[in-house]
């Protein structure tokens, strides 16, 4: 890994870096940012589905991540600057220092996907989720709890955007992933496969804490508010987390977490 200085936030070999924000909104074609340490390191790891592509980060933070960059293949350029010119490059102050530049990984079938899941697994599946730091949480349960995959339907916000990956802790860069589907697809798709369909739903008349897992469970959850479609909780087995105080629901990555480690906990013992 040979450092490669940048002293001009005009210099044509970072543009791909420059005007994060703004840039985050058009797109990058197949490109994405990553922000943060913790994140680069998921990054530059083997577990990493997505292929690092080049880093810009701030000098004071070169000899504290020269482990994490010597990981990186050698054709992955690692552009130093001053701090000033970072903060610059991106167009805010970049406090963490640390920038990089990612390829998406090529778009996975999602029977394909499910068929690859061993015997018992556990899925998360999303409808209609927009929110990046809720994308993010999903995400990074998914991950914490050992999700096989997660399943997101065609009106669910990119989990690529920046704060959506870094909200996830870098665990959208690593967890098997299929998008772009409908709701009613995702359902087809895992009863088929003889997987349990869990419709989170406060209306729900079985409670999470009666639900033993079977073999194969897949949570479904729905965005905060309107929730689920009620034909698509006719389709599944409705369930619902029982509250106090006047509340009938949680935040969305807040409720996949506490079914997550409900399923789990439950599968392993049975």
């Amino acid at each position: 890994m040979t450092p490669i200085p940048v002293l001009d936030p005009d210099d044509p070999r970072i543009a791909a870096f420059r005007d994060v924000k703004e840039r985050d909104l058009t797109g990058r074609q197949g490109l994405f940012v990553a922000e943060g340490e913790v994140v680069l390191r998921v990054l530059a790891s083997e577990a990493s589905r997505s292929a690092p592509v080049a880093v810009l980060i701030a000098e004071k933070r070169l000899e504290g991540l020269r482990q994490v960059l010597e990981r990186l293949p050698q054709h992955v350029p690692v552009h130093v600057a001053p701090q000033a010119v970072l903060n610059a490059v991106a167009g805010f102050d970049l406090h963490r220092g640390i920038l990089a530049l990612g390829r998406k990984p090529e778009p996975v079938d999602a029977g394909a996907l499910l068929d690859g899941l061993p015997e018992r697994a556990v899925v998360v599946a999303a409808c209609g989720i927009g929110n990046h730091d809720n994308i993010g949480g999903l995400f990074r349960n998914a991950a914490a709890f050992g999700a096989g995959a997660v399943l997101l339907d065609r009106t669910c916000c990119d989990p690529f955007y920046r704060k959506a990956i870094r909200v996830s802790v870098g665990a959208v860069l690593r967890t098997p992933m299929a998008t772009g589907l409908t709701a009613e697809a995702m359902v087809d798709l895992l009863q088929g496969r003889e997987f349990d369909v869990l419709a989170l739903t406060p209306s729900a008349e079985q409670t999470l804490a009666e639900l033993q897992a079977g073999r194969r469970t897949a949570v479904l959850l729905g965005s905060e508010g309107p929730g689920l479609p009620r034909e698509i909780i006719a389709r599944c087995r409705p369930v619902g987390i029982r509250m106090a105080g006047g509340f009938d629901s949680l935040n969305v990555a807040a409720t996949s977490a506490v079914a997550l480690h409900h399923l789990t906990t439950t599968a392993s013992e049975g």
